[in-house]
């Protein structure tokens, strides 16, 4: 298995400004080692000029306190250069398994 190691970022829901109903996801970022435990990609054929592209790739992370307490808020994963976002996740105590899907598009720190 090839080996993993890169940032994972989490979103946590803040109202911007204070008292004004509007939520924004604030994200942090923290890195992890693992292994990449399944390598695959997908070209998504849609209605746009271009092909989206999909991978199905799962990463086995190995779990801190953070990670473990705060899995249901992973946003996105880092690999390859480019923000992968985090479709799936399983706890398997130490670690996490992280299904990833489509490019990520959304909030950066």
């Amino acid at each position: 298995m090839a080996k993993y190691h890169g940032k994972v970022g989490y979103g946590f829901a803040v109202e911007d400004p204070p008292d004004s109903g509007i939520y924004v996801d604030r994200i942090t970022e923290h890195t992890y080692f693992g292994e990449i435990v399944r390598n695959t990609r997908k070209l998504i054929s849609n209605e746009n000029l271009n092909s989206d592209i999909s991978v199905g790739n799962s990463i086995s992370i190995i779990a801190d306190e953070y990670a473990i307490g705060h899995f249901m808020k992973i946003k996105y994963v880092e690999w390859a250069g480019v923000f992968w976002t985090v479709t799936d996740v399983e706890v398997q105590s130490p670690r996490l398994l992280l299904s990833l899907g489509s490019v990520y598009n959304g909030p950066t720190p």
